[in-house]
């Protein structure tokens, strides 16, 4: 990792030992946050093997982003004309305001099926265009208490739409990117007989550094370790990678790339049959379908983009070089270039080949290598500090900045929006440490309720980053305290509760050393009660008095407790902290798209969320006094950290073009069963920006109605 100039910075590996730093009078300040550190220069995680070594996965980088951005932007991935970038389309994020909602699918009772009238009075549903006066979804008669009155409340999400439910028959014919699939019928998303669009479960998150993160999706089921295949790492125990042996032979061997959350996350949507896929469909089929075409080929690719110019078709649309030919100057050919027989498809159709059984691999790892490409370090906050200053000034920050600087440390803000990133998922080994107080981990326990201080009444284990603040009631929406589909907790701090504290290896293999934790066990266990900790890794310092773990008799026992004992988990209805990066231009905000502007998330916090839930982080998100010319100070301050460069779509955020579904006509589309979607054009830009007579992009709220 690369050295700061304005701050010595430390590495810290999963492994790495805790440095404590002499306490000085300025402790409390620090226990509020200091002024985060620039982006610039900070190193993204590196995933070993997949670029260096004697045999890397990748033999050609260039290629491979190529690969990504077009697979990112091309419509013929989905089954009926969704891409990635369908809902990620404006500054990482998704503005669509028409067909947007979701009747709380999540939320296991009778509402979770309905959807509700809105604040503004009209009856919402499929197709409903979204309006100022429906925002926040959850009203108080002063938004500034959350004990007074509600005025009305839902359990409906603002999200994304994404694909109609069909079940996959074949691929589509020759010459079209419609999948053939069979109409299911659609209990929920449907207009009389005719099926509309799905609508998904959460709001769509950016993906503007995200390739920062420790984990992606909100709730942290995007594992670390890609395997290959799918989002959940080594919890998928039969996901393998077919691979050519030196005497030509294959063999299927597990794939653990560290530090490859973004590829985790990338083939998770492409099979989900609520985003971009019939139902069925298996990556081999995608790579049948997609492997002989030339990519974008049905959009425009603007002359200057600043990865696909070189590939451009001079007629405009799409690329000159075919989706096989790329994977295969992208990748070693040992993934691609063996023969034999690697599974069937269900129609009677010619087995794949090898390239096509590995088209998973090829899908995650180029999208990980262009979103990594996607780095928004140049907004004011960015630029250099101001020398003499505490908390340190960035010399771009206008006076209202700097006051909102302010007060985003004296409430609080940067305890959980820590660190370059501005998030506190970030992965430990590009965080910077500028004070005893700001380390980062992966499972810590924290003082859930009480003094700031850490003399609280209630201590809470729980996975940095993933933290319960009273968006929603818990039953709505579990977020990190749910399961993946093999039963395992996808929380961390659950597996160290209730597998490693037990005696039982954790599913995913992290390092937790318990001298590391803010609250350490010592702190209010007897020392009678406590052993030495055996899964130390590497050296705990001036912490090792801490490196103590309650006894297995101790431990179990304060397991039966819950939350009146000392192992509580505030794990439900936890939700992965969000870069702040770019945030005047990625709402609705929360992870239920519950608030439409920088104002009500303000508010929010300040009033110390909606509900009392019972993992709520009352430490840090409880009622404050700040006034108004504060509110708007902290608003100014989120302004300052969007990157110009995002804003006006500027290399590297520059794009082909898109037409994206936003809701429907009356009419039944060519598929009788089906409602005809209108389509949001999104131009393509180049490697300079929007052209100033379209102008920049806007906040959410700009393109709702009153």
């Amino acid at each position: 990792m690369h050295s700061h100039p304005m701050k010595r910075v430390f590495h810290r590996a999963l492994t790495g030992a805790f440095f404590l730093f002499p306490l000085t009078v300025s402790q409390s300040i620090y226990a509020h946050g200091s002024t985060p550190l620039p982006l610039q220069g900070v190193t993204i995680p590196v995933s070993k093997g997949l670029l260096d070594g004697k045999n890397p996965i990748v033999v050609n980088k260039t290629a491979a982003i190529q690969l990504g951005k077009a697979l990112f932007w091309d419509t013929a991935v989905g089954s009926d004309g969704m891409a990635c970038a369908s809902c990620h389309f404006h500054a990482g994020a998704d503005r669509r305001i028409q067909h947007q909602l979701s009747p709380g699918l999540l939320h296991k009772t009778p509402t979770g099926s309905v959807f509700e009238v809105r604040a503004s009075g009209a009856q919402s549903g499929v197709n409903y265009t979204l309006k100022r006066s429906d925002f926040p979804l959850h009203q108080f008669a002063n938004p500034n208490n959350k004990n007074s009155d509600v005025i009305i409340t839902s359990d409906d999400v603002v999200a994304s739409a994404g694909t109609f439910s069909r079940q996959f028959n074949r691929l589509a014919n020759k010459g079209s990117q419609i999948d053939d699939c069979r109409s299911t019928t659609d209990q929920t998303f449907h207009e009389g007989e005719l099926n509309t669009r799905q609508v998904q479960k959460r709001h769509t998150p950016s993906v503007i550094n995200a390739a920062f993160n420790f984990r992606n999706f909100w709730d942290g089921r995007a594992n670390n370790i890609f395997n290959g295949v799918s989002a959940y790492g080594t919890r998928d125990v039969d996901a393998g990678i077919w691979v050519t042996q030196a005497d030509g032979s294959t063999i299927k061997e597990p794939l653990r790339l560290e530090n490859a959350s973004l590829a985790s996350q990338a083939v998770a949507p492409p099979l989900n049959d609520a985003e971009m896929s019939c139902s069925q469909r298996r990556f081999p089929d995608v790579a049948r379908k997609l492997l002989s075409r030339l990519p974008l080929s049905n959009q425009d690719v603007h002359a200057e983009d600043s990865v696909l110019a070189r590939l451009r078709d001079i007629s405009g649309k799409g690329l000159t070089v075919r989706y096989e030919d790329l994977i295969k100057t992208a990748f070693a050919s040992r993934y691609w270039a063996g023969s034999g027989d690697f599974g069937k498809p269900k129609t009677a159709a010619a087995p794949y080949k090898q390239i096509e059984a590995n088209f998973s691999l090829f899908f995650g790892l180029a999208l990980q290598l262009y979103q990594q490409t996607l780095i928004s370090d140049q907004s004011p906050f960015d630029t250099p500090r101001l020398p003499n200053t505490y908390p340190q000034i960035p010399e771009g920050l206008n006076t209202q900045q700097v006051r909102g600087l302010n007060v985003f440390l004296n409430a609080h803000c940067a305890v959980c929006h820590k660190g370059p990133t501005l998030t506190s998922a970030a992965h430990p080994d590009i965080y910077t440490y500028d004070s005893p107080f700001a380390s980062l981990r992966l499972v810590n326990r924290k003082t859930l309720s009480g003094s700031f201080t850490g003399k609280g009444v209630l201590q809470g284990l729980m996975d940095e980053g993933y933290f319960n603040t009273s968006v929603t009631p818990d039953d709505n929406d579990i977020g990190v305290g749910g399961t993946d589909p093999y039963g395992n907790p996808l929380s961390l701090s659950t597996q160290y509760a209730q597998q490693l504290l037990t005696g039982k290896p954790m599913v995913d293999p992290v390092l937790v050393n318990a001298c590391d934790l803010d609250n350490p066990f010592s702190l209010d266990f007897p020392e009678a009660k406590l052993v030495d900790d055996v899964y130390v890794n590497g050296s705990c310092g001036d912490r090792a008095i801490n490196a103590k773990i309650p006894s297995l008799a101790a431990w179990q026992a304060e397991l039966k407790r819950g939350k009146l004992g000392k192992a509580f988990m505030p794990v439900k209805g936890a939700f992965k902290v969000p870069s702040l990066r770019n945030v005047e231009l990625t709402g609705p905000y929360m992870h239920n798209g519950s608030l439409a502007t920088l104002e009500q998330v303000v508010d929010f916090y300040f009033r110390g969320g909606n509900f009392k839930n019972e993992g709520h982080f009352t430490t840090l998100v409880f009622s404050q006094t700040f006034n108004e010319q504060d509110k708007a100070d902290l608003v100014a301050f989120l302004k300052s950290l969007t990157d110009e460069r995002v804003r006006w779509e500027r290399a590297p955020f520059d794009h082909p073009q898109l037409r994206v579904p936003h809701g429907h006509t009356e009419n039944a589309s060519s598929n009788p069963k089906q409602a005809q979607d209108q389509l949001l054009n999104i131009p393509a830009v180049g490697k300079n920006g929007r052209d100033v007579s379209v102008g920049a992009l806007q906040a959410f709220e700009h393109y709702l109605q009153p």
